[in-house]
């Protein structure tokens, strides 16, 4: 009976409120960009870093034009290889803007001051219509 009671608990519909104030104190101490002002970078061609925190099948299935891939899981580690320059201008972005906020605080700790976050769901940039690599 005990199996049959643990099969049919809810799983919960998403992180657990601790999580979720870590992410909005993580947005609170960084800069934030809206999609629209990124797509306009793109446009723009802008000389910026498109820096995809998801991990690599996430990438694979589809990314920002011009994106690079470094996970969040190993971002300190990584970081190093692809972008050398801390001046650069980095976009980060993820599938809903939580990793991805946590990754820009990173970023910012590790001396990329010019690290911005991309404060919107992958998913929603795909409805606009916007550019997308697969």
């Amino acid at each position: 009976m005990l199996s049959l009671t643990l099969a049919q608990e809810q799983k919960p519909a998403g992180p657990p409120p601790i999580v979720k104030e870590m992410v909005a104190k993580a947005k609170a101490a960084i800069k934030v960009v809206s999609a629209e002002d990124v797509k306009a970078a793109i446009e723009k061609k802008e000389k910026a870093v498109f820096l995809d925190v998801r991990d690599p099948q996430e990438y694979a299935a589809g990314h920002l034009p011009g994106a690079i891939n470094v996970s969040r899981g190993t971002l300190e580690f990584n970081i190093w290889s692809k972008v050398s320059d801390q001046n650069a201008k980095i976009y980060v972005y993820c599938k809903t803007a939580g990793r991805s906020a946590f990754a820009t605080k990173t970023l910012n700790d590790l001396g990329y001051k010019n690290a911005v976050l991309m404060d919107a769901q992958f998913e929603d940039w795909i409805k606009k219509g916007y550019p997308v690599v697969r």
